[in-house]
């Protein structure tokens, strides 16, 4: 069983952009970007990231108290049990190299973070409930 995953170049990159741009931290960050892969209807690459030059995680760094939320989750994603040798790194890591691309082109639509944040929440406009 893996603890450890290692984003791509280009996945670390976006990150820290993001976080320049948001303040918040890279484990949030990957949190929110599986949440919106889980949300896409169309099913993940699992291939291997050839590209590993990114940041390394730990899984309770990612998950937390919640790491049976998120494999309860991408389990229900692919109708079928999976594995925790699946599910961690493989799965896990195919969700978030696609959520982070999701979530710069959110951050880039919202064009700021209060934006951002209101857009993912599902409000239509500052203010509203």
């Amino acid at each position: 069983m893996q603890f450890r995953l290692r984003t791509s170049k280009a996945t670390a990159d976006r990150l820290k952009t993001l976080q320049n741009s948001t303040g918040l931290t890279p484990n949030i960050l990957c949190r929110i970007s599986v949440s919106l892969s889980l949300r896409e209807s169309n099913k993940i690459n699992i291939t291997e990231v050839k590209d590993q030059g990114g940041l390394e995680f730990n899984r309770n760094t990612l998950t937390g108290t919640y790491d049976y939320v998120f494999k309860a989750l991408i389990t229900q994603y692919e109708g079928r049990e999976v594995s925790d040798e699946e599910y961690f790194p493989n799965l896990f890591l195919a969700h978030l190299e696609r959520g982070v691309k999701l979530l710069e082109n959110e951050y880039l639509y919202a064009g700021n973070y209060e934006k951002l944040i209101f857009n993912l929440l599902g409000k239509t406009e500052i203010g509203t409930a």
